[in-house]
């Protein structure tokens, strides 16, 4: 299986990721970098209404799209689980 490209809204990195403790960063950083091997690993769900997922890392959810025919990840979104869907 061919790697995925990640790419991040501007968005994500100006404001989603500075609000979010570094330590809790790091570790999202990470499994957004491993969904480049499996884009849609075990316990990611599918958001009813859109062609977006989303994954859980702890009390952070990461909102993202998968284009397979360009082999590229879109993340949409970063934040904590009372804020991420509003």
């Amino acid at each position: 299986m061919a790697g995925y490209e990640i790419l991040l809204r501007r968005s994500v990195l100006k404001k989603d990721l500075q609000r979010i403790p570094q330590t809790d960063a790091q570790r999202i950083m990470a499994a957004i970098h491993a969904l480049a091997d499996n884009p849609r690993p075990p316990g990611v769900q599918k958001l009813s209404g859109q062609e977006r997922y989303r994954f859980r890392q702890g009390d952070y959810r990461i909102i993202y799209s998968v284009q397979d025919q360009d082999h590229t990840i879109w993340i949409v979104k970063v934040g904590h689980r009372r804020d991420v869907y509003r």
